[in-house]
């Protein structure tokens, strides 16, 4: 219960432009918000279906999964995405709680939500 007050403070603090600085700082070697690189297009992701984004190359664990992106999954998956979907191929992590929810703040904005 105390987990999941603290998950809701942190999301309600969260700082869309602090976000959006580290998504540029540590995302965007890999990601755009509109282009697939070596990882996918990230405008949309909140909401969408893990491995559903067009024209991308996702890993078999990625395609199979069930994960659907929001608060719950995009903080599970920055914390440690193999822990989240065994075999996929990311290998970054936010260690920080208040920068993983300004990253996903800021992806929630870009996806509309």
């Amino acid at each position: 219960m105390l987990a999941r007050a603290a998950a809701v403070d942190t999301a309600a603090a969260a700082d869309a432009q602090h976000g959006q600085e580290l998504y540029e700082s540590r995302c965007g070697g890999c990601h755009s918000l509109d282009a697939n690189r070596v990882g996918p297009a990230h405008r949309g992701v909140y909401g969408r279906k893990a491995g559903s984004a067009p024209n991308f190359a996702y890993s078999t664990a990625v395609k199979s999964s069930t994960v659907v992106w929001e608060e719950k999954t995009l903080d599970a998956w920055l914390t440690n995405p193999q822990a989240l979907i065994p075999g996929q191929r990311m290998n970054f992590r936010v260690a920080a709680a208040g920068d993983r929810a300004d990253i996903i703040a800021y992806l929630r904005q870009q996806s509309g939500k």
